[in-house]
């Protein structure tokens, strides 16, 4: 698992326990994740790459460095994937933002697609996936496939959760792919939903459940 990046600073496992709790509002649960997610944020974009630029100081002139966020796009898999997007665009609010939407088919969990929508010059950026959960991979394997045909400069995967399912399916299907998570939990159950877990992510930002 080598390309598997394990997050675990103290503050992301702490929030990450107080997520979990069922007994946690929406309002806690989605404060949490917006939290969370700018912590991800600094691991995730550690090897970004930088541009010299030349900056005036209240003494001289100097030379410094700068990402360039607009070479950067964060790819939400709807709804869930939104609710980590605040986070990361706290950090790079000059990032672009683009949306995959896909529904898991409750009978086959295979995913569908609904909607498709990305920055242009695709091929000239850097795209970070975002989606709560790793579980099954299919939702994740169908958004790389679907990405990939853009040509991009990179891509890596972000979840809070993943399982050793998720991530041996995400790994063969696309093993170029950097994951990147703040837990990988103990198994899926029959109904693809990650044990221990924290329910479905979905529901408990929006409280549609």
């Amino acid at each position: 698992m080598s390309n598997v990046h394990l997050i675990n600073h103290p503050l992301v496992q702490h929030k990450l326990t107080l997520m979990r709790r069922k007994d946690a509002s929406t309002n806690t649960f989605r404060t949490l994740l917006t939290e969370l997610s700018s912590l991800m944020a600094y691991e995730v974009l550690r090897d970004m790459p930088l541009q010299d630029i030349e900056v005036e100081t209240p003494l001289e002139t100097m030379t410094g460095k700068v990402i360039d966020g607009k070479k950067l796009v964060f790819v939400s898999i709807l709804r869930a994937g939104n609710g980590i997007l605040e986070g990361m665009l706290s950090v790079v609010p000059g990032a672009r933002v683009g949306h995959v939407g896909l529904y898991r088919d409750p009978q086959t969990l295979e995913p569908v697609e609904y909607y498709f929508k990305m920055p242009q010059e695709m091929q000239e950026r850097d795209i970070v996936i975002v989606d709560p959960m790793l579980a099954t991979g299919n939702s994740a394997i169908a958004a790389v496939t679907r990405l990939k045909q853009l040509k991009p400069r990179s891509i890596k995967f972000v979840c809070l959760l993943t399982c050793p399912e998720g991530v041996a399916a995400l790994q063969k299907a696309h093993p170029d792919v950097a994951i990147y998570t703040a837990a990988i939990d103990r198994q899926l159950n029959e109904h693809g939903y990650i044990l221990p877990g924290l329910g479905d992510a979905g529901d408990r930002i929006f409280g549609t459940k």
